[in-house]
C-alpha cells in the first residue's frame, strides 16, 4: 500500500489517466464515423478527415513537442497539452459543420501530440531503472482499458444524448487527470535551458513526415501509382534528407541523430514501429472478418474486439515486471513470437471457424502484444540520456504513428488486390493473406529484439 501511496507511483496515476483519455477519445471517435457521417450529410472522403487530420497533426508535431519538453520541461508542456485538449474536445463537441469539427480535430491533435511525445519521458524521469518496466506496463494498461472501453462506451452515448457528448466526455475526464498532473508530477529543470529551438528542422520534420504519413494513408484510396501519391512519396523523401542534412549542421538541433548510434535505441526503435505494423493490420482486417465475413452485427463485433486490448491490459504490467528483473531482450522475443503465432493462425479461420477459435486468436495477438510492448518501450527510454527523453518519447510515439499507417497500408492494399479478383473467396483469400504478411513482419520484429544490445541499462 505504501508502495502505491509513493508520490512517485502517483505520477503513474495522472501518466496513466492522460493515456486512458487519449486512447478513449482515439477509439470512439473511430466507432462513431459513420453517425458524423450522416449528421453532417457528409461523403465517406470527407468525414475521414476527421480521423485524417488528427493522425497527420499528431505524427508531424511529437518530435517538436518532445523537443520543447527537453528544452522548456516536460511538465510544462504536458500539462499545456492537457489544456489544449480539453479545450478543443469542447469546440468540437460545438462544431457546426463538418469543415470546423475537422479544424477542431487538428487543435486537439496539437494538444495529443504534447501528451503523448512527453508523457513517456516524465515516467522515465520519476521511476528508478529497475520500476520502469513495471512503470510502463501500469501506464499502457490504462491506455488498453481506454481501447477497451472506447467503442462501447462512444455508442451508448451517441444512441442516449447525441453525438456530441462523445467530445464532451473528455472534460470531465480532463479535468481529473490535469488535476492530477499538476499535483503529483514534478516540476521538472532542462540543463539546455538556454539552447535555442530548431524552428527550421522542425518545419522541414512536419513537412516531410506529414506528405510521407499522408500518401501512406491514402495510397489504397487514391491509388498507389497515382500522381499525387507518388509525389506526396517522393516530396517526403526529399524533405527528409534536407532534415538530416539540417540536423548535421544545426548547433541544437531538433532530433539528435547521435541516438541512433546507441544500438539499443535504434533496435527498440525498429521493433516498435514492426509490432505496430502488425497490431494495426489486425485492427483493420478484423472488422471485415468478423462483419462481411461472417455476419457479426457490429455489437457481436465489438465485443469480439475486446478480447484483444482486455488480454493486453492483463498481461503487460506483468512483462513489464519480469522485463525489470531479466531485461528487455526475451519479453521482446516472446511477445513477438507469440503475436507472429497469433497471426498465423488467424490466417487460417474461414467462414465456419467456431466463433471460440475466432476468440483464441484474438486472445494470442493479445498476450503477444501485451508481452512485448512495455520492456520494449522501457529499453527505447532507458537507452536515451537524461537530457534528450522528450526526443525519445517523441520517437516513440512517432514509431506507434509510422508503424499504424504502414499496417493499415499494408494490409488495406493486399486485402483490395484480392477483392478486385471477384472471386467468390476473395474476402477470406485477402484476409488470410493480409495476417500472413503482418505474421512475417512480426518474425522481423522477433529478430530485431534478438539484436538488443542490453549493456546500456534499460
Amino acid at each position: 500500500m505504501k508502495t502505491l501511496l509513493n508520490k512517485k507511483w502517483m505520477v503513474l496515476v495522472a501518466i496513466g489517466a492522460g493515456s486512458f483519455m487519449s486512447a478513449l477519445d482515439g477509439s470512439i471517435v473511430n466507432t462513431v464515423l459513420p453517425v458524423l457521417r450522416d449528421v453532417f450529410n457528409s461523403d465517406v472522403a470527407t468525414i475521414e478527415w476527421v480521423v485524417t487530420v488528427y493522425l497527420l497533426v499528431l505524427s508531424g508535431l511529437l518530435l517538436t513537442f518532445g523537443r520543447l519538453g527537453d528544452l522548456r520541461g516536460h511538465k510544462t508542456i504536458y500539462l499545456w497539452g492537457f489544456a489544449i485538449f480539453v479545450g478543443s474536445s469542447a469546440l468540437c463537441g460545438l462544431a457546426w459543420s463538418s469543415t470546423m469539427l475537422v479544424v477542431f480535430r487538428g487543435l486537439q491533435a496539437i494538444g495529443g501530440a504534447m501528451l503523448a511525445s512527453n508523457s513517456a519521458a516524465i515516467v522515465t524521469g520519476n521511476i528508478a531503472p529497475e520500476q520502469r518496466g513495471r512503470a510502463f506496463g501500469m501506464v499502457s494498461t490504462m491506455t488498453y482499458l481506454g481501447l477497451t472501453v472506447g467503442p462501447s462506451l462512444g455508442g451508448w452515448l451517441t444512441q442516449a444524448f447525441g453525438w456530441r457528448t462523445i467530445f464532451y466526455i473528455n472534460v470531465p475526464v480532463g479535468a481529473i487527470a490535469l488535476a492530477l498532473g499538476i499535483i503529483f508530477i514534478p516540476q521538472d529543470r532542462s540543463n539546455e535551458a538556454n539552447q535555442r529551438f530548431d524552428v527550421l528542422g522542425a518545419g522541414v520534420f512536419m513537412a516531410g513526415l506529414t506528405s510521407l504519413m499522408l500518401g501512406l494513408n491514402k495510397g489504397a484510396d487514391w491509388g498507389w501509382s497515382s500522381s499525387a501519391v507518388i509525389g506526396l512519396l517522393a516530396g517526403a523523401l526529399i524533405l527528409m534528407a534536407v532534415f538530416v542534412f539540417v540536423e548535421r549542421k544545426a548547433k541544437s538541433p531538433m532530433l539528435d541523430l547521435t541516438l541512433f548510434r546507441i544500438p539499443l535505441f535504434t533496435t527498440a526503435t525498429v521493433s516498435a514501429i514492426l509490432n505496430y505494423v502488425c497490431v494495426y493490420s489486425i485492427i483493420f482486417l478484423m472488422p471485415f472478418y468478423l462483419i462481411q465475413g461472417r455476419g457479426l452485427s457490429p455489437a457481436q463485433a465489438g465485443l469480439m474486439l475486446t478480447i484483444q486490448p482486455i488480454l493486453m491490459a492483463i498481461v503487460a504490467p506483468i512483462s513489464g515486471m519480469l522485463s525489470d528483473k531479466i531485461g528487455s531482450r526475451w519479453p521482446g522475443m516472446l511477445g513477438m513470437g507469440v503475436l507472429a503465432g497469433g497471426l498465423v493462425y488467424l490466417s487460417t479461420l474461414g467462414q465456419t471457424s467456431p466463433l471460440w477459435m475466432v476468440a483464441l486468436g484474438m486472445a494470442l495477438v493479445g498476450v503477444g502484444t501485451g508481452t512485448f510492448i512495455s520492456p520494449n518501450t522501457s529499453a527505447l527510454m532507458g537507452a536515451a540520456p537524461r537530457e534528450r527523453q522528450g526526443i525519445a518519447s517523441g520517437v516513440q510515439g512517432a514509431a506507434r504513428n509510422f508503424g499504424m499507417v504502414l499496417g493499415i497500408g499494408m494490409a488495406g492494399a493486399i486485402f483490395t488486390t484480392h477483392l478486385a479478383q471477384n472471386t467468390t473467396d476473395a474476402l477470406f483469400s485477402g484476409i488470410s493473406v493480409g495476417f500472413l504478411a503482418a505474421a512475417g513482419v512480426a518474425v522481423l520484429g522477433i529478430i530485431s529484439s534478438a539484436l538488443k544490445d542490453e549493456k546500456v541499462k534499460a
